[in-house]
């Protein structure tokens, strides 16, 4: 039975008399996580292998685990184990153990999963406790051989039928079984077709059908579930793989029960030394649900019956291999498997522990949420086994294959889209993400709500209503990380970096095998100037055995920050390891080159950088490498060769959102005022909503062509731009950096047109207070510059003594940018402007 924890409630110190007095009477487990710990043993356990936990840091957790959620003071801490220790005794005895037990537990001060810091005053633990109990009379217990009691459990009645024996235990394992409550005869039920019962085979023995006599062992909705693959009898390979996929689906629109994530399945089978592709027959899924900390595993079965079709679904705790619940179903033809199936799927649902006024709310027809073409769901579902085998390129043909098969198979459109967007192909998943938008009816509740938040998010560009989507989801499926992972790019995207960290790290703690959810807090960490933070969680991640070329993206930028030329080689070398990522580690040491003024070095990195991502079938990213160049060029002043970039970055991907809208840029930048403002009216046209674009984007077209050439209208080009918001520091998806804050540098030139030099000073610092954002872009080395002249301009209009502190500040500026600049190319313009503007101000 499950025990509510109070504040002040204990079992007594380990050992004491107080403990065993408990004890004898309401015995408790405690699971938290992977992690179980039992007072009386005195032993905790993760995934059921015995951790070694003694002394004052186990004295510790129990405390902890005692008062969840609660405050235990030091103090309170002292008193109970440090009574006649001098206070510096106590400190480091204390500070000893809490290190010790986070390093156990695998836990972090900064970013607490279990114990939480309350600073100055003591310790909170912050995880999700279930305590697990049952009574044992007085009278009702033995003394076994080291004198503990052993509870005296009931004879449990023998079934009318034999139950199916659990599997074995794996040998690799020696799990650690937490005493269960004394069980109780439960009333059989009987389904009336002996036929049924002789045809109907389950991997590995017969399936039956009935309820065995058990204690119903019912899931929590903190519990996480194994998917075990389907067994199929049959014959028919059509059903291979296709009804776990399908089941799968219909288990998700249940906000209660909560599928171990693939990412999580695919981690704990590699520490299993098995491949990713591992067929999970019930033995394997049982060991895998015991090491990754899961409560049950649910297996299914078909078989057939001349014409119909006989399909079983049951549900088995992991430690103890009882059942916990079974259904079957009798499907009259091929055709209406799949419905079959959603049936015994929706009823499983109750019999597991859910509400009967969710699974109503929450019970589209497998059909409707999926597709009733089992050839299109055969197709899908190999996509997801090649997906998790040989990444997103290798599955796209499957998947496009599903949609040839069932054209409105809305979950295929989206799979598509979340493939080309993996892949850096964002025009071309714009596309599907459309199409699943408008086939959305036909799918999930659950689905639904992904499916619109992800249109809007990278469709049509409405983040606001982006995030409005993914808090719906999050309010109907709490539990959902996708949902807050979205939800983080929304905010990210927004510039709301504080509110995408906070739900970055709820998506890590969910998950914590997602890859993504680990980049997302790094970035978040990053555009929030918290460096160290932004290293320890990319740390952790590999720690953890996950790796993505994100990461290594990440912890360039780290290094950049730091001047550390070995560890920006050190990531290079990764990516040079990596043919499919490899573009995006030239690209970044092109864009370093540049940062430092070496833009004959910046253009050979550029150029292998396009010929690396076409090789790897990248062209969007090639057209993005090749634009972003281009601004560059525009920037230091080659407007010919900036414009012969752009016009060949457009013409390597002609759809390509990014390369359109950065060509656009390039070329008001350098003198191409007709091209650039026909494109970007072309992007008005295209991308009517999207936040982004409208809001960061044109305007800054808009602005630079106003500011181009000698007529620099600076009023028209203050006036183009918008009001200053978060949304000026948004993330940029198709850029190596967050963003290189172009609106603000245009608007700190524009005010420097318009004779205002404070206010552009004041932009320019913009872009240098935040390079967690900028990163190595070249906008945070010419900020420097833009700073220099701002402050000149304000020598030369203020009064004294006002203008000679500008002019300090100016020359200090000019110094910054030219030291940054020492063994620049001697023949770049600016940088030509640049001496002679200091030469001129001494």
């Amino acid at each position: 039975m499950a025990i509510a924890l109070k504040a002040g409630d204990r079992i007594g110190a380990p050992g004491t008399q107080q403990g065993n007095a408990n004890v004898e009477n309401d015995r408790r487990i405690f699971e938290f996580g992977p992690f179980v710990l039992d007072p009386v043993e005195r032993v905790l356990s993760r995934n059921g292998l015995r951790i070694r936990l003694q002394g004052q840091p186990y004295q510790i957790l129990e405390i902890l685990l005692e008062r969840a959620g609660k405050l235990v003071t030091r103090d309170e801490i002292r008193e109970t184990l440090w009574p006649g220790d001098t206070f510096v005794d106590f400190e480091h005895g204390l500070n000893t153990s809490i290190k010790k037990l986070r390093q156990v537990l695998g836990d972090s001060p900064e970013r607490p999963h279990y114990i939480e810091t309350v600073r100055g005053f003591g310790y909170r633990f912050v995880a999700p406790v279930e305590v697990q109990g049952f009574e044992l009379p007085l009278d009702a217990t033995t003394e076994g051989p080291d004198h503990s009691p052993e509870p005296v459990r009931e004879p449990i009645p023998e079934p009318e039928l034999p139950p199916d024996p659990p599997p074995n235990v794996p040998a690799t394992q020696t799990p650690i079984q937490p005493p269960v409550p004394a069980r109780t005869a439960a009333r059989p039920r009987y389904i009336g077709s002996a036929i049924l019962l002789a045809g109907l085979l389950l991997a590995g023995g017969a399936f039956y059908l009935y309820r065995a006599h058990q204690q119903r062992q019912r899931l929590t909705g903190e519990d996480t579930v194994v998917l075990a693959d389907f067994a199929n009898s049959t014959g028919d390979p059509i059903y291979d793989d296709t009804l776990k996929t399908a089941l799968r689906a219909s288990l998700r629109q249940s906000p209660f029960l909560n599928l171990l994530p693939d990412s999580t399945a695919v981690k704990t089978l590699q520490l299993m030394t098995r491949p990713s592709g591992t067929e999970l027959t019930p033995e394997i899924a049982r060991e895998l649900c015991i090491r990754a900390g899961s409560k049950a595993y649910i297996a299914g079965a078909i078989g057939s019956l001349g014409s119909e079709f006989v399909l079983g679904l049951k549900a088995v705790n992991c430690v103890s291999g009882a059942q916990v619940a079974a259904e079957q179903i009798t499907a009259a033809s091929k055709d209406e498997v799949l419905a079959a199936l959603g049936k015994i799927a929706t009823r499983l649902r109750g019999e597991l522990g859910e509400s009967l006024a969710t699974v109503q709310k929450f019970d589209v027809p497998l059909q409707s949420a999926t597709t009733p073409s089992l050839e299109a769901l055969k197709a899908y579902s190999l996509g997801r086994k090649v997906l998790d085998e040989k990444g997103p390129a290798a599955a796209m043909p499957y998947r496009l294959h599903a949609i040839e098969l069932d054209p409105n198979f809305a979950m295929a459109y989206t799979a598509v889209a979340d493939g080309y967007n993996s892949l850096s192909e964002v025009g071309r998943a714009r596309e599907y993400y459309a199409k699943a938008f408008q086939l959305r009816d036909r799918a999930s509740e659950r689905e639904k709500l992904s499916i619109a938040g992800v249109y809007y998010m990278n469709s049509t560009g409405e983040l606001a209503k982006a995030a409005q989507t993914f808090q719906e989801e999050i309010d109907e499926y709490p539990r959902l990380d996708t949902a807050y992972g979205n939800l983080s790019s929304a905010y990210a995207g927004q510039g709301q970096y504080e509110k995408a960290a906070e739900v970055a790290a709820q998506a890590v703690r969910l998950n914590p095998q997602s890859t993504a959810w680990y980049q997302n807090l790094a970035n978040d960490d990053l555009a929030l100037q918290r460096f160290d933070q932004a290293r320890q969680v990319l740390h952790e991640a590999q720690a953890q055995g996950l790796d993505d070329f994100a990461f290594h993206v990440d912890l360039y930028a780290l290094a950049f920050f730091k001047a550390d030329a070995a560890a920006m080689a050190e990531e290079q070398r990764w990516f040079a390891g990596h043919p499919e990522s490899e573009s995006f580690g030239l690209a970044l040491d092109s864009d370093t080159e540049a940062y430092k003024g070496h833009l004959n070095k910046a253009r050979a990195l550029t150029s292998r950088a396009v010929a690396s991502a076409v090789y790897a079938d990248g062209k969007e990213d090639a057209a993005i490498w090749q634009a972003n160049a281009a601004i560059a060029q525009a920037a230091f002043g080659n407007a010919t060769e900036a414009r012969r970039s752009a016009a060949e970055a457009l013409k390597l991907a002609p759809a390509s959102e990014g390369a359109e809208v950065e060509s656009a840029l390039a070329f008001a930048m350098s003198g191409g005022d007709k091209r650039a403002a026909a494109l970007a009216q072309e992007l008005e046209n295209r991308y009517p909503l999207d936040l982004q674009m409208q809001s960061l984007w044109l305007p800054a077209v808009r602005a630079q062509i106003a500011l181009s050439g000698d007529r620099k209208n600076a009023t028209v080009a203050l006036g183009a731009l918008p009001a200053r918001s978060a949304v000026e520091f948004g993330q940029v998806y198709f850029t190596s950096n967050l963003s290189c804050l172009y609106p603000t540098y245009i608007r700190g030139d524009a005010y420097l047109a318009a004779g205002q030099g404070t206010a552009a000073a004041a932009e320019f610092q913009k872009i240098l207070d935040r390079s967690g954002i900028v990163w190595n872009c070249w906008t945070g080395a010419l900020a420097h510059l833009g700073l220099a002249r701002a402050n000149a301009l304000q020598s030369r209009i203020a009064q004294a003594p006002d203008a000679d502190a500008a002019r300090v500040r100016a020359l200090a500026a000019y110094k910054d940018f030219l030291t940054l600049w020492k063994d620049a190319d001697p023949g770049i313009p600016i940088l030509q402007q640049a001496k002679a503007e200091y030469a001129k101000l001494q």
